[in-house]
Formats: structure tokens, sequence, C-alpha cells
């Protein structure tokens, strides 16, 4: 996927243009609440920004009025062929506006014109938004994960584990 555009936005290649406005949400609680990661300092943002540019598997959610980053989509290869993951990360700003249905309906279809079979996410369950937006792409949940992973420690040091829910979506020309 090189770039898609939609009525009010353009999913492109992240680059290192877009530090500021990636800044801004990653640095910001309320965005990485659910995300394997802490809030960011302005040198980590950098650093991580450059890391998903050389993965090519990240793509920047511009609005396209304003020309603002407000977010991205992680889209990369699943575990066999013709299968992906997808996640993404909005801007507070910009919750609640449609954007991050319009971004990732977007790039699902565009997938499976290129031949994509089966597209995939993991979701926190305390992560209502999430979930109810993967369900309104289509998405089914196939199943629940209990206590699989942490992402952080408690004060004395021992993990917090978290459950997960497995969703998918196939392309229903297959």
């Amino acid at each position: 996927m090189e770039i898609t555009v939609t009525d009010r936005l353009i999913v492109r290649p992240m680059a290192q243009t877009d530090l500021d406005d990636f800044y801004e949400y990653i640095s910001d609680p309320r965005a990485v609440a659910f995300e394997p990661y802490d809030v960011m300092d302005y040198k980590e943002a950098q650093d991580n920004l450059a890391q998903r540019i050389e993965g090519g598997d990240c793509f920047a959610i511009e609005e396209r009025e304003s020309g603002k980053m407000i977010g991205h989509i992680y889209f990369g290869k699943g575990e066999c062929e013709y299968c992906y993951e997808i996640g993404y990360i909005l801007n507070p700003k910009y919750w609640r506006r449609g954007y991050a249905y319009e971004a990732a309906s977007a790039v699902c279809r565009e997938a499976f014109c290129e031949g994509a079979h089966r597209i995939e996410a993991d979701c926190d369950p305390e992560n209502t938004a999430s979930w109810r937006l993967l369900e309104k792409l289509g998405f089914i949940r196939e199943g629940f994960l209990t206590k699989d992973v942490f992402f952080r420690r408690d004060e004395d040091g021992n993990p917090i584990w978290k459950n997960t829910y497995i969703y998918s979506l196939l392309n229903p020309e297959n």
C-alpha cells in the first residue's frame, strides 16, 4: 500500500516531517493507554518514528483539509501468506469523528483488492472504542485469551497481565 485517499483523509507512508504531529498524540496518556508502550518524550518519539518509517508497515492518517497527521495505522504481514495484521491509534483531539473507521475501512478494502485473504486484529477487552470499531468494520471476534500478555509492571515489579480479544475479517471474494 502506498497512498489511499478517502473523502476526508490521506493514508500514506509516515515521514520525518510528521514528527511534531506524531509527538502530539504519542505523548498523550489517553492515546497510548492500551498500547504496549508508555507516553514518549520528544527524543523517544523521534526515534520511534524513524523505526516506523524504516519498517514500512505504519501509515500516517492525514486530514486532507488541514494536512495534519492525526494518527497512524499499522498494517503488516501476518503469520502466513495473504494474511495481515491491522492496528490504529488516533490523536484524542480527533476521536469520535469517524476518522479511524474511514481510514481502516479504506486500508482493508484496498488490501482485499490487492489479494489479501485475512486481516487480523488484537484488542484489549477494556478498549471498548477499539473493539466496537472492529465490529463496525465487519471484523468477527474469534477468541478471548485470558491474561496472555503484559506491557507494564506494578510498583513491586510484578507483571500486570491483560486479556486479549482476537478479531478477523475475511476477504468477501474468497
